[in-house]
């Protein structure tokens, strides 16, 4: 017998992946059918590549942020508009409002701190390893939860996805 699991040729990461993402479309899509409003203490600690095909933030924010970005939908944001492929949103960066459009192929992590739920997802192959930079940079959020859930074995949903190959 052999020990080795052969290669499929079902892309089942790919799938599940895009089945996570539709995860935020949907979470999302429940905000807006409800008047853009966060029911109790929810809010959304959003990380996604700013040079990724679809992304449309403004030029000051991409110079800023060149590979990857973190926003938080908590107060202050307007006109989200959730699509299939992607959302737009309003948001203000150093009391300067700006407007943002995100595919979900673009996210890789997706954070709810108020309820300890999180997804992680696997980025793309053409990707390089993520740049450090700055967490939450818009004005929305008020709150001090880590987003990523570093720290003690505290029991949090974070979902994390990664289909290496076994060697």
């Amino acid at each position: 017998m052999n020990d080795q699991t052969p290669d499929s040729l079902i892309p089942y990461d790919e799938i599940v992946q895009e089945a996570l993402r539709a995860v935020v479309g949907r979470v999302l899509g429940e905000i807006e059918q409800g008047g853009s409003e966060l029911p109790g203490n929810h809010h959304f600690y959003i990380t996604f590549k700013t040079g990724a095909p679809g992304v449309s933030i403004p030029p000051h924010l991409r110079e800023r942020f060149p590979d990857e970005m973190t926003i938080v939908l908590q107060n202050k944001f307007w006109e989200l508009e959730v699509r299939e492929d992607d959302f737009s949103v309003g948001l203000s960066f150093n009391q300067v409002p700006a407007k943002l459009q995100v595919p979900y192929a673009a996210i890789t992590a997706f954070v709810d701190p108020a309820v300890d739920f999180g997804l992680q997802f696997q980025a793309t192959a053409g990707d390089m390893a993520p740049e450090m930079h700055e967490d939450a940079e818009n004005d929305g959020s008020e709150s001090t939860a880590a987003p990523d859930g570093d720290g003690d074995d505290d029991g949090s949903n974070v979902v994390t996805v990664d289909f290496g190959k076994k060697k």
